[in-house]
């Protein structure tokens, strides 16, 4: 873990900018960091400060200021994934994270042996907390490996098992686990569902052949979340309404949004939004270890991946994650639904906020809570990102 940021209680004033709060947009508004927190915020002109006490000032320009970006499944960026293992590969991808406007994330890990996903969760136990330069790192979201391998996408099938107690109990025991994706058809895994949410933990369905009534039965149990809608899930249809048509008409359940116009086709996307609203579907990412880089041929544990037009894929065409980043994915959002930043914004903090267990200190512009912001222009494009009130990324 990197440490506390800044010993001394820094302060900084961003104004003249529109700013996203949890009830109201105010244009100009401003808003005061001291320290790691939002200390005040507004609308108008700030107050005078008296001589002697002016803080540092940005001048935002009429732009747009949010509550910074939360990604809760990622897998990796810049060469580096969580799989990796490697303490300082995820400090890097926190770096990467940070200058697209990402303020918190879960490092996401795969299906994989037991040995495996524990070497990850070290490496993740080393730099979980705020990072020099980068977005905090919240926990761990955990993929499988307690999936179905009839929907394995690009998850290794010889992994995927059913919930063992001794195994599953000794993940969440770490203490790092803040999202579990499995498939809650399979009864071998229904305790786990209930133990997830006695203790706090979001679990979500993923890689999953589940009915309607199976994610029912599900919900009841404490499932609240799936896991990238419409991939590696049954379908809707008319007669058969499939996992998906459960997350479409289930009101507890949560969707993730892979918002790459690759993965959801961009009408698709606005049916989501339109069905579900903006208070319950959570962007993300999926990115693996080519976001950032360029164009070619990169690991995913033993197999192969090509990032090609902006597309992962294994060699058999099936996807296999993303290069998606998160200021790319809102503008894509909003292309698509045709709806303004006031409607979309919670899509790109709050809810993974939520989801995370991270909302009440995070995911929204309110004093008293954690100076994580993100400034963008016109386009959506990342001017300033600040995490726990130090600037961790400003535009040149």
């Amino acid at each position: 873990m990197d440490g506390p940021r800044e010993k001394k209680q820094s302060r900084l004033l961003i104004h003249n900018t529109r700013l996203y709060g949890p009830v109201d947009v105010w244009y100009p508004g401003w808003l005061l960091v001291e320290g790691r927190y939002i200390r005040a915020l507004g609308p108008g002109d700030p107050p005078p400060f008296p001589e002697g006490t002016l803080p540092r000032q940005i001048d935002a320009g009429g732009h747009h200021l949010l509550p910074g970006f939360v990604d809760i499944h990622v897998h990796g960026a810049m060469g580096h994934e969580v799989m990796d293992a490697d303490p300082a590969g995820i400090r890097e991808m926190a770096r990467f994270y940070a200058r697209h406007g990402v303020t918190a994330f879960l490092p996401t890990t795969w299906t994989a042996s037991k040995e495996s996903l524990d070497a990850a969760l070290a490496a993740v136990a080393e730099v979980v907390g705020p990072v020099d330069a980068g977005a905090t790192v919240l926990g761990v979201y955990l993929e499988g490996p307690y999936l179905n391998p009839a929907r394995c996408g690009a998850q290794e099938t010889r992994h995927i098992r059913r919930a063992a107690r001794d195994e599953a109990l000794s993940l969440l025991d770490s203490g790092l686990i803040r999202v579990v994706a499995l498939a809650p058809e399979f009864e071998e895994n229904h305790w786990l569902i209930a133990e997830c949410a006695r203790r706090g933990i979001t679990v979500s369905a993923a890689h999953t052949t589940a009915g309607y009534e199976e994610m029912e039965a599900a919900v009841a149990r404490g499932l609240r979340q799936v896991t990238h809608c419409f991939n590696a899930m049954e379908g809707l249809s008319h007669r058969a309404p499939g996992t998906v048509g459960a997350a479409l008409a289930l009101p507890q359940i949560n969707c993730e949004l892979i918002a790459d116009n690759i993965h959801v086709h961009p009408p698709v996307m606005k049916i989501l939004v339109e069905a579900k609203g903006p208070q319950r579907v959570i962007l993300v990412t999926d990115a693996i270890r080519g976001a950032g880089l360029a164009e070619g041929e990169y690991a995913i544990d033993r197999r192969t991946v090509t990032v090609r037009d902006g597309a992962v894929r294994l060699p058999d065409g099936t996807l296999a994650g993303s290069i998606l980043t998160m200021d790319r994915a809102l503008r894509n959002v909003q292309a698509a639904t045709g709806r303004s930043l006031a409607d979309l914004w919670p899509m790109s903090s709050l809810n993974a906020a939520r989801a995370a267990g991270a909302s009440a200190a995070r995911g929204s512009l309110e004093a008293g809570k954690l100076a994580d912001l993100v400034l963008l222009d016109r386009e959506l494009d990342v001017l300033l990102t600040v995490a726990e009130g130090n600037v961790v990324y400003q535009r040149d």
